[in-house]
């Protein structure tokens, strides 16, 4: 078994699967969020919250669950204007990209991640990002995040491994992994404890906290119906 891992964790559902995966794989996990301004904020306040149950509710991952960090990335906020950080409309935008694109995000996340990571003596790093629910995000694909890990690797003389278990499965697989990793448990805490929604809507439903009618919400909650169908 691997030693250490980084999860990239905001307090949504897929990250909350990625942590899982790590859990499972690695001796030592800690976690990062970032607080870069973000409408969603609800994400930030599940965070404490899911990685206390996950400790107190899974005895099998207790003892591997370390240090939670959460870093200020406000530079995104400066720059602004996406659907995510702004009072903007949630649609297509001009450039083909939907207006939930926060240019450079992911390439801050895991260069602030590795960098982190280089202080805590950890070179293996885990992200939830998908290209098969990857809402045409140019900073999901996975050609992008393992550019971003060859450059991080040369950048710091080290290697630096990004791992993403959901790059190529839909949100109903998403759920299935859940359950392969911690049961119907953790299946019950993600849909009590995560937020999924670009308007930060705590609101809970049978399939999650949010809005349900942001496209997260829609994606999330298609995706646990085909779930719970199979």
């Amino acid at each position: 078994m691997t030693s250490s891992a980084l999860v990239l964790f905001s307090g949504g559902q897929d990250s909350t699967v990625c942590l899982a995966w790590a859990l499972a794989r690695f001796a030592r996990v800690e976690t990062v969020g970032f607080d870069y301004g973000q409408r969603h904020a609800a994400e930030l306040a599940a965070r404490p919250v899911i990685l206390e149950k996950l400790r107190g509710d899974f005895p099998q991952w207790m003892d591997r669950l370390g240090a939670d960090h959460l870093l200020p990335l406000d530079t995104l906020k400066a720059i602004g204007g996406s659907a995510l950080i702004d009072a903007v409309s949630i649609e297509m935008g001009k450039d083909g990209l939907p207006t939930t694109f926060v240019p450079g995000r992911n390439v801050m996340f895991l260069t602030a991640a590795a960098a982190l990571g280089y202080r805590r003596g950890i070179s293996d790093l885990v992200g939830g990002m998908c290209e098969t629910d990857f809402s045409g995000y140019p900073d999901c694909r996975n050609d992008t995040v393992q550019a971003i890990a060859r450059a991080l690797s040369l950048g710091l003389a080290r290697d630096v491994t990004v791992h993403t278990p959901l790059m190529w499965i839909d949100k109903a697989a998403t759920w299935k992994l859940a359950e392969e990793l911690g049961g119907a448990k953790l299946v019950e805490l993600i849909v009590a404890e995560t937020v999924t929604c670009y308007q930060g809507d705590p609101s809970p439903h049978d399939w999650g906290r949010g809005c349900g009618k942001c496209p997260s919400c829609e994606l999330r909650a298609s995706g646990y119906q085909k779930y719970r169908a199979a």
